[in-house]
């Protein structure tokens, strides 16, 4: 498809264009989250379709209820797979949030509508961090002497009190959610094959000791360099040992997926050339992602900028993986030793990772490698966990029932690990299990694996 995602004004003949393709089968209806939760056929695929239809054709206002329907979308794109016309409802959805974004904005200049404190205070914080994830970095002492003074456990427990759930502030810009969820602090690994330390960052170049089989480049993201740099360290210790030398450029930034999906494509495109261009210049082959929610963003704007103007680009085009996919490809496993683990594993699929990218059965080929580990099955693996990037936040009432049946699920699976391959994910569930006292460790496939080669 060669629309352009990165334009700075919604599309009226995309979208008038593209709805008309859905034949309003229903096939998606049984796979879509929300439908299933609320039985509303405005709150299904089909539904939001026909509502964007009608807006864009002027049959029907763009008003709060039709905002709310767009809203409640997780944009985990199980429709997408199941569609026999390919309708592609990851597009729609975000060129409609785009149509919202812009008319919203013209409201907000005339002081006709305010932004609500919850959007204000995560508008602020994605400019604050977001798009300048080094700073995350630099906050990672701050947490991490926050967590080992004990004030976070205290916050935890603050937060289960009733009266601190009346405070406005506390629950309406989402803080609550935040708390509960953040993990331990794990530091940048800047060690090499022979000395473990850890930094305060990651280092530019991680080398192998030995022949080099390649090198590939290892994307950090932004929430992910604070809260799930365990992962990083993993994969850049997992990479090394495999013989592959790793990249991690300076100036690398967000994926933009945040951004993209709350209809700020134009800031969303300026971040992903940032990458282009950091990661361009050292000429690769290959860009791993640990987060395939990351991976997602990565891929499609590559893929519509080569088709855009492929004879332009100056900058060889990345070809961004999952860490796994990338991983199961690999060379040197005959020559890896990895100590066995007799216990029953749960994995979770990503929304991502199973309807997008279709590299599902990548982090269960991963697990093949570990001695005795024994998979589960995980019911409903195809719903969402009801994270979807900060989703959790916005529709809270829905993520929650959401993340309420996937921990059933995980209960009911027998599983003492959980591996999931997106850090939202990992996040989202994590942070529930630690409140129901459950003592299930949620990782990711690369992390267990980096584990059992000794990785302390």
């Amino acid at each position: 498809m060669g629309f352009d995602r990165s334009s700075s004004g919604y599309s009226k003949k995309f979208l008038i264009e593209e709805t008309n393709r859905c034949v309003s089968c229903g096939l998606c209806l049984p796979h879509c989250p929300t439908y299933r939760l609320l039985k509303s056929e405005a709150d299904s695929p089909r539904g939001r379709i026909a509502l964007m239809s009608g807006v864009v054709n002027g049959r029907i206002p763009s008003n709060e209820k039709f905002i709310e329907h767009m809203d409640r979308c997780l944009t985990c794109r199980a429709c997408e797979s199941v569609c026999p016309n390919n309708v592609a409802y990851g597009l729609l959805i975000d060129e409609t949030r785009k149509m919202i974004r812009e008319s919203e904005s013209c409201r907000n200049e005339t002081g006709a509508e305010k932004l609500t404190q919850r959007q204000r205070f995560f508008s602020q914080l994605l400019e604050a961090l977001v798009v300048q994830p080094a700073r995350l970095d630099r906050l990672r002492w701050l947490l991490y002497l926050f967590q080992k003074s004990g004030m976070l456990r205290l916050l935890r427990w603050l937060n289960s009190l009733p009266w601190l759930q009346k405070y406005s502030f506390w629950k309406q810009s989402g803080m609550d959610k935040m708390v509960m969820q953040l993990p331990p602090v794990v530091f940048p690994y800047a060690g090499s094959h022979r000395k473990m330390f850890f930094s305060h960052t990651w280092r530019s170049f991680y080398p192998v000791v030995g022949e080099e089989k390649g090198r590939i480049g290892l994307f950090l993201g932004c929430v992910a360099r604070l809260t799930d740099a365990a992962t990083l360290n993993a994969s850049i210790f997992v990479l090394n040992r495999l013989g592959y030398s790793v990249y991690i450029p300076e100036k690398q930034t967000c994926c933009g997926a945040l951004h993209q999906h709350a209809g700020d494509a134009q800031t969303a495109a300026r971040m992903m050339k940032s990458n282009q261009q950091a990661f361009g210049e050292l000429g690769l082959n290959h860009v791993g992602c640990t987060a395939s929610g990351c991976c997602v963003q990565l891929s499609e704007f590559n893929r519509c900028e080569a088709k855009k103007k492929l004879e332009e680009d100056q900058i060889k085009q990345l070809r961004v993986m999952d860490i796994s996919k990338f991983l199961v490809g690999a060379e040197g496993w005959d020559q890896i030793s990895i100590r066995p683990l007799a216990k029953k594993i749960a994995v979770q699929d990503p929304c991502s990772l199973r309807n997008v990218l279709g590299d599902q059965d990548y982090p269960y080929q991963l697990i093949q490698y570990i001695p005795d580990a024994h998979v589960v099955f995980l019911a409903d693996n195809d719903q969402c966990c009801g994270a979807a990037g900060i989703y959790f936040i916005q529709q809270p009432e829905l993520a929650g029932r959401l993340l309420d049946n996937k921990i059933n699920a995980i209960i009911q699976s027998g599983a003492q690990l959980l591996l999931t391959s997106n850090v939202g994910c990992s996040m989202h569930i994590a942070g529930r299990l630690r409140e129901i006292g459950s003592d299930i460790e949620v990782l990711h496939p690369v992390t267990l694996l980096a584990r059992q080669m000794g990785m302390p």
